[in-house]
């Protein structure tokens, strides 16, 4: 799967759970019939929204963004939909390859080997990220929300 692909179906699903989310959230808050959506639209954006930031910090490194560029790309997933708007913005700029980089080995940069690994061994970088996204998502129930 190439960079583009990746990155483009990861925003428009953290874009869609930000709509089941806002959905829960007018159930809950205007009709005041349930807040079970909230609670199950919360869990499913959470781990869309790690998986996009995680997504965005590979493909940036492969991609060679700017900081500049990869903090905003991350700062997008926190308005709802701007996943979207990020991911056709970095498409106009020629940001989002066809191809991965660093799929024929690691480059100069730090974090170039690891990314290169999740790339050229596609199913372990799955894998990886599966984990990586459950552990986080972990790390943010037992932490609990932003707001007390």
């Amino acid at each position: 799967m190439s960079p583009r692909r990746l990155f483009r179906i990861v925003a428009v699903t953290e874009a869609c759970t930000w709509a089941l989310l806002l959905f829960g959230m007018f159930l809950k808050y205007v009709t005041e019939t349930t807040d079970a959506v909230v609670s199950v639209g919360g869990m499913i954006h959470g781990v869309a929204f790690i998986a996009y930031v995680l997504t965005t910090i590979v493909v940036a490194i492969d991609a060679r963004w700017t900081l500049g560029r990869t903090v905003i790309g991350i700062l997008a997933s926190i308005p709802p939909f701007f996943t979207v708007w990020f991911d056709l913005a970095m498409e106009k700029k020629g940001a989002l390859a066809d191809t991965w980089r660093l799929a024929a080995g690691p480059g100069e940069g730090a974090l170039d080997k690891p990314v290169s690994w999740l790339v050229r061994k596609p199913l372990q970088g799955l894998a990886a990220g599966v984990v990586a996204v459950a552990v986080l998502t972990g790390v943010a129930l037992v932490v609990g929300p932003p707001v007390g």
